[in-house]
């Protein structure tokens, strides 16, 4: 089983930007696809974007999308997600998860078929 510890997350005001990124370890990262949720207080974890084993297919929520980017680093084992104009309605922790995938172009916004899962990190955005 891969082991994801996300990092980078923190208190931005409204417009600013954040990146977070991903750290894989454990297992071949370039084997498993990548998505990122999020879970604010009191709402059930949704969401975010997913991008497949070869960085090559993306998928995004429509709340993000254009101002979210999600990409990934093979050669260091390492997923991204960079957040642009952040506004308070992103404050959530925010997780990455692995899916083991045979296709280059697979990517899935349902939680249940990732493998894997970090620990979460905070971003917290102030009006």
């Amino acid at each position: 089983q891969v082991q994801l510890v996300e990092s980078g997350g923190g208190l931005v005001q409204e417009g600013g930007s954040l990146r977070l990124s991903c750290a894989a370890s454990g297992r071949t990262f370039s084997n498993y696809a990548m998505g990122w949720f999020r879970q604010a207080q009191g709402k059930e974890r949704e969401f975010v974007a997913a991008i497949s084993r070869s960085g090559g297919n993306t998928y995004y929520a429509n709340s993000v999308k254009g101002r979210f980017t999600i990409s990934r680093d093979n050669a260091k084992n390492t997923g991204y997600l960079q957040m642009n104009s952040l506004k308070p309605e992103d404050t959530a922790v925010y997780y990455c998860a692995a899916k083991l995938s045979g296709s280059d172009v697979d990517t899935t916004n349902r939680a249940l078929e990732y493998d894997a899962w970090g620990q979460g990190t905070q971003v917290t955005v102030s009006s």
